[in-house]
């Protein structure tokens, strides 16, 4: 009897228990959705109606220079943009630019993480030089590479061409020599991210592998292909995910080094699309431009996630 009355009261006092429980747990649910709630309405309202108005926008012809045309037009803009040879030519630009500047940045910020990583002394002064370039605006670095490094006759890069026996050259009136400039520049300012990121990776890698992979006689090279590359992997394909967004959304120090110029040489997407929004004032066209970019972007990263998670 004494049996069954405890437990009478255990189950008795256990469900008022479960119940408070649960109004507590709804209460710190509650708490924390509304800290939750600014911070998401605020990214909602940074990001995600921007990414919608722009949308809508391309859905529309909105041409400031001719306002009484403007008007909805639904994909005519995309059918336009689909016959446009310049956008085409603008995409090329954006690819050729992203793919060389990011695989110049991992092959160079790799070599550059396996000489520090092999430095006894200076390694804390090398990370604090090699780091400054990222500080900078890319419109100021713009500014410099322009004025101090590719100018003619007095720029550091020509006098060394001109030492070099290259002769004088114009690095931003002619089509190649601008485009390789515009891809030096962005690889010189990021570089020092792919170092970074790939310097504390291999900070992280287990030394007893290599003390068994040299027992074993394996070489520099068998080590570094066999061991460091396979480990490194996730490492570079973030950095080369985050790289190509970065890349193919570039914009200050191409606008301030040649501006697209000379002719197209240097016009890629996010440069056709502002010119086309602010310089000819087709509001609508542009907006579809943005969105082409947009939409180039989540594929290539999309492929790059995809190859992330595969083995």
């Amino acid at each position: 009897m004494a049996t069954t009355a405890v437990t009478s009261v255990d189950i008795a006092s256990e469900a008022p228990r479960s119940d408070f429980g649960r109004v507590l747990a709804q209460r710190e649910r509650r708490f924390a959705a509304a800290l939750l709630a600014p911070a998401f309405l605020a990214l909602l309202a940074t990001t995600t109606f921007p990414l919608l108005f722009l949308v809508y926008t391309s859905a529309f012809r909105m041409d400031l220079a001719m306002p009484f045309t403007n008007g909805f037009v639904g994909f005519e803009n995309y059918q336009v943009l689909l016959a446009d040879e310049r956008f085409w030519t603008s995409l090329l630009v954006s690819l050729v630019y992203t793919g060389s500047t990011v695989a110049l940045q991992v092959i160079i910020g790799l070599a550059l993480a396996l000489l520090v990583m092999d430095m006894k002394r200076g390694q804390g002064w090398f990370r604090v030089i090699a780091i400054l370039p990222v500080v900078l605006s890319p419109a100021v670095v713009g500014m410099i590479w322009r004025t101090f490094m590719l100018a003619p006759e007095f720029g550091i890069v020509d006098f060394l061409a001109i030492n070099a026996g290259l002769g004088s050259k114009n690095w931003l009136g002619d089509p190649t020599l601008a485009m390789v400039s515009v891809i030096a520049i962005h690889t010189w300012q990021w570089t020092p991210f792919a170092f970074m990121v790939l310097l504390a990776s291999l900070a992280s890698l287990p030394e007893d592998i290599y003390e068994a992979a040299r027992l074993d006689r394996a070489s520099a090279w068998q080590r570094f292909r066999r061991i460091t590359l396979p480990l490194l992997r996730p490492a570079i394909v973030m950095v080369i995910i985050m790289r190509t967004m970065v890349a193919l959304t570039a914009f200050a120090a191409i606008f301030t080094v040649t501006a697209g110029g000379p002719g197209t040489a240097t016009e890629i997407l996010n440069l056709y699309a502002y010119r086309k929004s602010f310089t000819e004032l087709s509001i609508g066209y542009g907006s579809a431009l943005a969105v082409a970019l947009l939409i180039v972007t989540i594929i290539i990263s999309g492929i790059l996630f995809a190859m992330r998670r595969a083995k």
